[in-house]
């Protein structure tokens, strides 16, 4: 039944008010609202960010106003906007509560009609108090309470809810004030600073303060550092005197003033004149810096001065996109951002987390350098106005625009309530499990339960929402109207000329085939189409931050067209961001991998995590190499049992090298997963081809294939060959010239039919390494072998049986053959001086003379200095000189036989690890050079962009070519000191 008019409405418990501190009754009667008339105001006070909070300030407030309390009492019962605003600053900022605590009259400035001043105003009236007296300590104290004054009012129309009808102010107005708060405050210090400095006699400089970042934008947070640049008519020691002193004057008064981003930083001069400030950035100046020039604007003192300085600067900051370092430099800067934040806060960080403010801004920011010589509307320094006139230009989509502008906005909504709480600069949100903080936050930032969630759970959903709408817009900014450009589509697309150009800032070369690819993939009908222009902005951003993102888009267009009828294919693409991801950065690194792809495409299936990891890692190479060998020997004719070895062989080396190039395995386990599916290719080839010439009672000969050089000790790269010897021996009552000649016909046709011309990697048996090389048998009986050893062997075939290892064939020939060569390779009492000698010769004469023509000594992975051949021969003369003494030299693995060495103290431990990272290091660059470039080479390339790609594929994480390099040649010249003193010896 409805009340009758008369009747006062009930006075709501506490709990309903949302108080829960246990004094809140209390504190309720002492400032005597306890009684019905007070309802409307309790529900005002319940609305605050937090009620507890603002009811305790209101009783200390009470407290300081003493006599005073019954106007500020009345008054909020009477005018509904103040009590809005007081109680929304109350809860919402403990530090403007105190504030206020401390100037309790201050409360009237947040009623009446609630108007901003606007900048002149503000300007005057903290001059005006900068010059009032010539105590310093006094001013201060009065321009740093008048600055919370004007904070305490902004705040008050900020925060107040919507249902008490006062408008929420626009973020572009607080942003604004902010800023026009900041140029007075910066004004007032300047006129104290002059003062001070100057006094009474001496003429104040001309001297001109321009804001940079936020402030030069206008669109200022709460709590910030100020960024500005000095430019002075001179850069004399009194000039620099009185930007020095307003910087400290208002630091301590106001906010942070930080001068970093003058040329050459916090090492530059304070104070430069306008024709330094125009030689540095015409001669010295890096991208970055003219991205940050993007923001600058004269804000306080000379005006004519610092009209000056923008229209000199402004200039080249159009220009900087066309800069030689720009396309580097803005992929150095993305990566540095992403650096920046702890892996621990990511999630938390509003600023620098994915999906943060700093990704709109440099989205933003970027696209304006590319685009803002050719169209002056561009030229415009706030965030928001920036996505206005990129909407405007067709440079972005409308709609992306706008949402970005949203979600934006809402971004730093939070990140000003936040600073607001304690005045505190702080980008960081509430601990997840923080609820108190997280209801606070979400009310403060007038975020409501929606039936489903409480404040706290609506402000989570929210905040996923807008970080993924972030994430997927910061790629369509770029990307989107690109597509839109090669479809024709609409009458606000972007033209050729500004696509080709965006193309070209964001690292591709060839911008035009870059559009021929786009519009090949997104032209393709059906839901082929409609996928591919969900997939390709994200993709294309991806593959820009590759070394190579031409020929990775290339390769990806080659891969969609050749897979385009696997239904699974663009499904996995468009559902596993994981595999997108992945697949964009093997493209855009490796010219190996793609064409493997294409013909075991399964593969990139793997590149999909799976419970226990990456799914590329679930796969047993031992278990692939069975595999292979059972699937061989389904297939009586040798060549369909070699074709189905390769299937599998190429299946394992894309998912190895594509696993390699994700950074997911190290360079051992990749030499030994190469090492395996290279026997296990010998082995079915083998049986397939013995299966086959075999007559009707069986093979004549037991063959053995033994594995020589890096074969041999399980440490095949990419690129290697398979070196091999074969031995045989005649079955029972077979004559051994017949058991050879059936042998040799079997070698033979293994080595013709794994090196058959395919699309796959080469597939080559290297039997040079036997006795007499190229001229000798290409098998032999073990009597044979055991016979040559102990008469012919020459020092460089000693040396190589020291890698000798049986790896197909009959295992049990292949032991007897080791335990053979076993007295040659590690003779009773070391090798002879004389053979020592000859082995250093050798070695002279190799490093002389096999270094191909051209090549750099310093970086050939192989013959060069420190580089492989330099620490395994090293290797190999200590197993000679030493191998009879201590057994754990009879090894084949360079590796495992530096161990011992080391264990032994053959050499010094530091120089063991000197020859291990050297190794370690030139097999990582032997391997990245196959897969960057997709054939065998030993030769490092160049400064540019194929070193990045080999830096990359070697596990430099951030493909720093440079940084690569110089470590490259800082391992291997203190490897080849170490080569050096062994073989000196």
């Amino acid at each position: 039944m409805p009340k009758p008019a008369t009747q006062r409405p009930k006075l709501p418990s506490v709990g309903r008010l949302g108080l829960v501190d246990a004094p809140a009754r209390d504190r309720l009667d002492r400032l005597g609202w306890n009684t019905d008339e007070y309802v409307e105001l309790l529900w005002s006070l319940s609305r605050a960010p937090d009620a507890d909070a603002a009811l305790l300030t209101m009783v200390r407030l009470a407290d300081e106003l003493g006599d005073g309390w019954d106007e500020l009492n009345q008054a909020l019962l009477k005018d509904k906007p103040l009590r809005g605003r007081l109680f929304s600053v109350l809860g919402g900022s403990v530090a403007l509560g105190d504030h206020l605590v401390a100037r309790p009259q201050s409360w009237h400035l947040l009623a009446g009609a609630g108007t901003l001043p606007g900048a002149a105003q503000l300007r005057d009236e903290f001059v005006a108090v900068a010059q009032s007296t010539s105590d310093t300590r006094s001013v201060q104290a009065s321009l740093r309470a008048l600055y919370r004054d004007r904070l305490l009012v902004l705040a008050g129309l900020d925060l107040a809810p919507t249902v008490e009808n006062e408008p929420v102010l626009e973020f572009s107005t607080v942003g604004a004030h902010l800023s026009d708060l900041a140029d007075a405050a910066l004004a007032a210090a300047l006129a104290v600073a002059t003062a001070t400095v100057c006094g009474a006699d001496t003429p104040a400089p001309r001297l001109a303060v321009i804001a940079m970042g936020k402030c030069g934008a206008r669109e200022l947070n709460y709590v910030s550092d100020v960024d500005v640049i000095f430019v002075g008519e001179t850069a004399d020691a009194i000039t620099a005197r009185v930007a020095g002193e307003m910087m400290r004057f208002a630091s301590d008064t106001f906010f942070e003033v930080d001068a970093a981003l003058r040329p050459e930083g916090k090492r530059g001069q304070l104070v430069r004149t306008l024709e330094s400030h125009i030689a540095y950035y015409e001669r010295w100046a890096k991208t970055w810096e003219f991205q940050a020039l993007l923001k600058a604007r004269a804000a306080v003192g000379d005006a004519e001065l610092g009209a000056q300085y923008i229209a000199a600067i402004l200039p080249m900051v159009w220009t900087a996109c066309e800069r030689e370092d720009f396309v580097p430099d803005v992929q150095a800067m993305r990566r540095r951002v992403e650096e920046l934040v702890p892996a621990g806060v990511r999630s938390r960080e509003l600023k620098l987390g994915t999906g943060g403010l700093r990704d709109v801004e440099f989205a933003v920011q970027l696209l304006q350098l590319v685009h803002g010589r050719n169209d002056e509307s561009l030229h415009v320094a706030s965030t928001v106005d920036a996505l206005a006139a990129l909407g405007s230009g067709g440079y972005v989509g409308r709609d992306d625009a706008a949402n970005m502008t949203a979600s934006y906005e809402f971004l730093r909504l939070l990140e000003h309530r936040l600073q607001l709480q304690r005045l505190k600069r702080t980008h960081l949100l509430p601990e997840d499990d923080d609820e108190e903080a997280m209801r606070w936050l979400a009310r403060a930032a007038h975020i409501r339960p929606d039936g489903r969630h409480d404040a706290a759970g609506v402000l989570r959903e929210e905040l996923k929402r807008q970080s993924m709408r972030v994430s997927r817009l910061h790629a369509k900014l770029f990307y989107q109207p690109l597509l839109e450009s090669v479809g024709n589509q609409g009458f606000d697309v972007m033209s050729t000329d500004a696509a080709e150009r965006q193309l070209a800032a964001l690292g591709y070369e060839g911008p035009q085939s870059a559009l021929t690819h786009l519009a090949a993939l997104s032209s393709e009908g059906g839901r082929r189409g409609q996928v591919q222009k969900v997939l390709l902005p994200t993709l294309l951003d991806w593959l820009s931050d590759t070394p190579d993102p031409d020929a990775g888009l290339l390769s990806y267009r080659r891969i969609s067209e050749e897979l385009g009828d696997l239904r699974w294919y663009l499904s996995t693409l468009r559902d596993e961001g994981a595999v997108a991801k992945r697949l964009m950065r093997v493209l855009g690194t490796s010219a190996y991998v793609p064409d493997l792809l294409m013909r075991a495409p399964e593969v990139i299936q793997l590149y999909a995590d799976g419970p226990q990891g990456p799914k590329l890692l679930e796969v047993d190479p031992d278990s692939v190499a069975r595999a292979l060998v059972a699937s061989a020997a389904r297939h009586a004719d040798p060549a369909r049992a070699i074709a189905a070895a390769r299937t599998l062989r190429r299946r394992e080396l894309a998912r190895v090298a594509s696993a390699d190039l994700l950074g997911m395995l190290d360079v051992t386990d990749v030499c030994q997963a190469l090492t395996s599916i290279w026997v296990a290719v010998l082995q079915c080839a083998l049986d397939a081809v013995i299966r086959d010439r075999s007559p009707q009672g069986g093979p004549p000969a037991r063959i053995a294939v033994i594995g020589m050089g890096r074969l041999g000790g399980g440490e095949l790269g990419y690129g290697s060959d398979a070196d091999v010897m074969f031995v045989c021996e005649p079955m029972p009552g077979v004559e051994e010239s017949a058991a050879v000649r059936w042998s040799v016909g079997v070698a033979e046709q293994v080595r013709s039919l794994l090196g058959m011309p395919s699309s796959d990697p080469p597939l080559e048996v290297d039997a040079n390494l036997r006795p007499e090389g190229r001229n000798g048998p290409l098998v032999r009986t073990l009597s044979s072998y055991e016979a040559y050893y102990a008469q012919w062997a020459q020092p460089w075939e000693v040396q190589a049986l020291l890698r000798a290892h049986k790896v197909a064939g009959d295992a049990e020939l292949g032991e007897r053959f080791l335990r053979t060569i076993d007295k040659t390779r590690y003779p009773e009492g070391g090798i002879s001086p004389e053979t020592v000698q000859e082995i250093r010769r050798i070695k002279a004469r190799v490093d002389a003379e096999r270094l191909p023509r051209g090549a750099d000594p310093n970086t050939h992975t192989k013959l060069g200095r420190g580089g492989l051949a330099d620490v395994e021969w090293t290797v190999q003369l200590l197993q000679l000189r030493f191998a009879d003494k201590i057994p754990a030299l009879h090894n084949t693995s360079t590796l495992q036989t530096l161990n011992a060495i080391g264990a032994a103290e053959l050499i010094a431990e530091g120089d063991v690890d000197q020859l291990r990272q050297a190794w370690l290091t030139a097999t990582r660059a032997r391997n990245a050079l196959v897969l960057v470039r997709g054939k065998p080479t030993d030769q490092l390339p160049g400064p540019g962009r194929q070193l990045n790609a080999v830096a990359l594929a070697a596990g430099w994480a951030d493909g720093d070519g440079g940084e690569f390099l110089d470590n490259y040649l800082r391992v291997t010249r203190r490897a080849k000191a170490v080569v050096r003193k062994v073989f000196g010896d």
